[in-house]
């Protein structure tokens, strides 16, 4: 190991066989933490080759047991890198199995700002979110569609290492990050990747420019282990949906699917779906994908696969007709604008953290979190407020501090005299042979 670390140092790559020794070693405890620390910040400093990155991944994702599609035939799982107000795995699922395809998805839970699709999901009574690979692969084959946690069993290699990163400041490495998303992904068994990359003041990649860099690593992931793979880059500099929670999250995306609202949530999903059904070969485009999602929320078949998976995987499809069988919060405060102006942009952390003071997020892996709690937003980036106008209202238990919550949400919401110049939504595609930027 001191030999693989001196020449990792030296800015020298590694082998595929020396990389899966050193993964393989450290989860078999041969390896101790420190010297896999050691690797882990000679490779932030000397960086990775798109082939040593490719070869850490699959040294990662094969570290324990991996799920076996083959049943359900092509599968295709969608990645978000994390945001606010980002509910779009609960619409562009759906939006695809009504289209035909396998979705196979497994998420996380939120940490920080940013909010956890399992939490969401939970939040509907009875949904297991802890499904065993067998029984994630009955639910795919039930439903068209599934959503679970990541398994104890599924790639321990990245458990480990991250809570390396996480004490050693190499979190936000990008070929780290890279093989760390896309292990998850591949052990999964999915055949097809859609991955969501989002750029801006609430995103891990502020900028589009190390965006582009952690998509294009990724995509090459993907396809270097035979995965069809395309990312699209989204903005983060505001929240995506109105709602910031969790069965706040589950009501929004349930009226996503009636038809009932529209703006950037719907928009973005359906773009996502576009391409899942793409990259499957379902759709021989991006624009046929696209046209036949549009179709699958006029004609309900979005809404019925919604329902579908919630019922199949134990939760209460009574919720798709009556949301209000969701948790409900005891305690309700409007917040209103102190000032008259446009709104000009948003502190998405901030939003993000004023939602995890009302319950809604964790801070630590271990916290509880209240399935009841978080933000509604009245108003976006672009809109005309005049003072005393309501802004959001908070959604908190009886002992949340909602005073120190609403000051936060009021400190990041910034107006002006003029409205914003708008920026758009996708502001870039990345594929194998093709790298896309629609923003400078």
């Amino acid at each position: 190991m001191v030999d693989l670390i001196l020449k990792k140092r030296r800015a020298q790559a590694l082998s595929a066989a020396e990389t899966e020794w050193w993964v393989n070693a450290f989860v078999r405890g041969e390896v101790p933490d420190y010297q896999a620390s050691a690797m882990l910040m000679a490779i932030c400093f000397s960086g990775m080759s798109s082939e040593e990155t490719v070869a850490l991944t699959l040294a990662m994702a094969h570290s324990g047991a991996c799920i076996d599609l083959a049943e359900v035939g092509v599968a295709v799982d969608k990645h978000s890198t994390g945001g606010v107000g980002d509910s779009t795995t609960l619409v562009c699922a759906p939006l695809a199995a009504a289209c035909g395809a396998r979705v196979a998805k497994i998420s996380g839970r939120g940490l920080g700002h940013t909010g956890g699709t399992v939490d969401k999901l939970e939040s509907i009574p009875g949904f297991n979110a802890a499904l065993s690979p067998d029984e994630f692969v009955k639910a795919i084959k039930r439903a068209g569609l599934a959503i679970t946690g990541p398994s104890a069993e599924l790639v321990p290699a990245d458990k480990m290492l991250y809570a390396l990163r996480d004490v050693t400041a190499t979190v936000d490495c990008i070929p780290l990050i890279a093989s760390s998303i896309m292990s998850k992904k591949i052990a999964a068994g999915a055949g097809a990747i859609v991955l969501d990359v989002k750029v801006g003041n609430g995103a891990i990649m502020p900028d589009i420019d190390r965006a582009i860099l952690l998509a294009e690593q990724m995509v090459a992931i993907g396809q270097g282990a035979g995965r069809e793979t395309v990312a699209l880059l989204s903005d983060m500099d505001q929240p995506l949906g109105l709602s910031v929670g969790n069965s706040l999250d589950i009501a929004e995306a349930i009226r996503i699917l009636r038809g009932e609202e529209s703006g950037p949530l719907l928009e973005l999903s359906l773009l996502l779906a576009a391409e899942m059904l793409a990259v499957t070969g379902i759709a021989h485009t991006q624009r046929e994908g696209l046209s036949r999602v549009k179709d699958a929320v006029a004609n309900g078949t979005a809404l019925a696969a919604f329902r579908a998976m919630v019922e199949a995987q134990g939760g209460d499809p009574q919720v798709v007709e009556n949301p209000s069988l969701l948790p409900a919060a005891p305690r309700r405060e409007t917040v209103c604008a102190l000032e008259a102006g446009w709104l000009l942009r948003c502190d998405t952390v901030a939003i993000g953290q004023a939602a995890v003071l009302l319950g809604a997020g964790r801070t630590r892996k271990e916290d509880p979190i209240d399935p009841s709690a978080g933000i509604v937003l009245l108003r976006r980036p672009g809109d005309r407020v005049e003072a005393g106008e309501p802004l959001a209202v908070l959604h908190a238990g009886e002992e949340t501090n909602m005073q120190e919550a609403a000051a936060l949400l009021l400190r990041s919401l910034h107006f002006g005299p003029a409205p914003p110049v708008a920026r758009p939504l996708v502001q870039g595609r990345v594929t194998a042979s093709a790298t896309e930027r629609f923003v400078e």
